[in-house]
């Protein structure tokens, strides 16, 4: 399986944020990235890593576990 590579703008747009947060993420070693020359590149895959790190599952409020009617 081949990943695409990613740039920062374009991560950034899938995150719907500036540049500036993923180039953060870059710069605190917290995503994974590959440095090709001056260019800085994500794999599309740590991209789906980091966000899935950072999903956080709903949880069924008191009143669905009590078993009433909402």
């Amino acid at each position: 399986m081949s990943d695409q590579y990613l740039t920062v703008a374009q991560v950034a747009d899938r995150l719907g944020t500036s540049e500036r947060f993923p180039r953060r993420l870059i710069a605190e070693r917290r995503i994974t990235f590959v440095k090709i020359g001056a260019h800085v590149r994500i794999p599309e895959s740590a991209l789906d890593a980091y966000i899935a790190t950072g999903t956080v599952p709903a949880v069924r409020s008191r009143r669905d576990r009590r078993g009433r009617a909402a």
